[in-house]
């Protein structure tokens, strides 16, 4: 299956694209999928214990279950003031 995973704010520039497609065996998990971009971009490891992630428009687990198609976003926490 395929995924489509978009980086945002500084992840963006960190990874150098603001979106790219994986390749997953079916029904892989957001955690299989982190571990694939990881490898991808060796500076997103730092950034493993603070992302959001979403699937959609929810916001989603490591354990949650990917479909093919899906897009998966990942940001760095929000702050405001």
């Amino acid at each position: 299956m395929k995924v489509t995973v978009e980086y945002y704010s500084r992840l963006r520039d960190l990874c150098g694209v603001g979106s790219e497609e994986i390749e997953l065996s079916a029904g892989a998990p957001v955690s299989e999928l982190l571990k694939t971009c990881f490898l991808r971009h060796a500076g997103l490891g730092a950034w493993q214990s603070h992302l959001l992630i979403a699937v959609g428009v929810e916001y989603v687990g490591r354990g949650h279950a990917l479909a093919d198609g899906d897009v998966v976003s990942l940001m760095p926490p929000v702050q405001g003031g």
